[in-house]
């Protein structure tokens, strides 16, 4: 009995006709690397069976175009949807992959969570790895041969996209140096992250281009890894040095907030005993007590930057960097607020 098919087959039929994910059928009829030849054989013979229309593979540039991508977010401890930082960049992703009308899937992972099975379950065709991941995981995420970019972080084979961390870095160190501060000390994270290591290069240029030498006393690392605790040893680090420091750069605004109230809790005010700055300018940023100067990043940037790449592939390796902004306000001077583009 001749079947009669109501419908016309999607690729979706195709892959359960042949056993495959979505993805796969979509990366073998489009030619993509990372296929074998016997895999892609039985894709376009499922798909000849069912008489799918080729013609429904969608070209951009001569490339195939994406149609579903995932949001890879490396997790710490909350959710890429309850960090201030990430939470934007989501959104940047969320409404680029609107405007092209791509499906959006979204997981956190953890450093033990096996990243090619759970990538082939979300049957993605690209992916938009965001914050930092050991170099096991990118080298296995390279493997899959699938488009990927890497936003808030670096290494090699990748596309990157990062905010400009160095620059902005130089230009807050530099306002403090102008704002007649010489002890200026660096509580950092973890310097394996691009993002952080660029911030810590940013503030040591700065100090050598105005003739300050880096003093490795005021370089305070945020251990433990725990914020709360590893923020407060920091500070308590700092302000027990014989000649204690007049000014305290923290890496990101949620460890200045913390460095500023453990500060404050010591007695000292701020910025007149004190300057403290940070980095990101979070929503809370300006609300806190006082004001906080910071570095203004485009987060959600970051994000649709990232899908543009996926779309619109240049090269691997390729590092796109976005311009940031200084927003200056009470914790380092009392001047009215100002900004500076780098």
């Amino acid at each position: 009995m001749e079947k009669i098919l109501t419908t016309s087959p999607t690729i979706r039929d195709v892959a359960k006709h042949a056993g495959v994910s979505v993805a796969t059928v979509s990366r073998s009829l489009n030619n993509h690397p990372g296929i074998t030849d016997t895999t892609r054989q039985r894709v376009v013979s499922a798909a000849s069976e069912l008489g799918y229309d080729l013609s429904n593979l969608r070209q951009q540039h001569g490339r195939s175009r994406l149609k579903r991508i995932t949001f890879l977010y490396r997790r710490q401890r909350e959710s890429a949807g309850g960090n201030p930082f990430y939470s934007p960049v989501l959104h940047g992703v969320e409404e680029a992959c609107r405007t092209e009308k791509m499906g959006l899937s979204y997981s956190s992972v953890g450093s033990d969570d096996p990243l090619p099975e759970l990538i082939a379950r979300q049957e993605a065709e690209g992916l938009i790895c965001v914050g930092y991941f050991e170099p096991r995981q990118l080298e296995a995420v390279l493997a899959l041969n699938l488009p990927a970019v890497l936003v808030d972080h670096w290494y090699p084979g990748f596309t990157c996209v990062n905010s400009d961390n160095f620059g902005g870095a130089y230009l807050l160190t530099e306002h403090l140096i102008e704002q007649g501060y010489r002890r200026i000390a660096f509580i950092s994270g973890p310097q394996t992250h691009y993002s952080i290591a660029q911030r810590v290069q940013g503030y040591r240029h700065a100090l050598l281009a105005h003739g300050l030498l880096p003093d490795p006393a005021l370089e305070a690392a945020r251990f433990p890894l725990d914020e709360e605790e590893g923020t407060e040893s920091a500070v308590h680090r700092l302000l027990q040095l014989e000649k204690r420091p007049d000014a305290i750069f923290a890496f990101n605004d949620a460890t200045a907030f913390k460095a500023m109230r453990v500060c404050q809790m010591q007695g000292l005010r701020v910025p007149e005993d004190l300057a403290i700055v940070g980095f990101d300018d979070l929503v809370g940023a300006a609300l806190s007590f006082p004001p906080l100067t910071t570095v203004q990043v485009d987060k959600e940037a970051l994000g649709s930057r990232g899908v543009d790449c996926l779309m619109n592939p240049t090269s691997s390796d390729a590092l796109i960097t976005l311009p940031v902004s200084l927003v200056i306000r009470e914790t380092s001077t009392r001047t009215q607020e100002k900004r500076r583009k780098f």
